[in-house]
């Protein structure tokens, strides 16, 4: 898992539009773009897939971090180790410990995202 960093410029997610149940039994289908014949539309469709799933990446590792730093948190009487918490996480122990300092950080900053 890449190193976690806060970017500046906040991406807007692409709509993801709703998958029936038939499309996401299928494997080859993905949010329609099997049935996109231009390929400049298909660009066009993907590029906004993309985007909006690193946006959801980007904002999901944020709140993790805000998770970790919380369960480590000192004050609480149920707090976690970083051992603990890479268990939890599937995460080595030095990345919870970067991940809850993300997350403090985060914390001291601008609040929660």
């Amino acid at each position: 898992m890449a190193e976690p960093e806060r970017t500046e410029r906040r991406l807007r997610p692409a709509p993801l539009l709703f998958e029936p149940s038939e499309a996401v039994a299928d494997p080859e289908h993905f949010f329609d773009l099997e049935s996109i014949e231009d390929p400049r539309e298909l660009l066009a469709r993907a590029t906004e897939l993309t985007l909006a799933f690193r946006a959801a990446q980007e904002r999901a590792v944020e709140f993790q971090a805000l998770a970790a730093a919380q369960l480590a948190d000192p004050r609480r009487f149920d707090r976690l180790s970083p051992a603990l918490i890479a268990e939890r996480a599937e995460w080595t122990e030095d990345y919870a410990r970067k991940m809850i300092e993300f997350g403090e950080s985060l914390q001291r900053g601008a609040g929660t995202p």
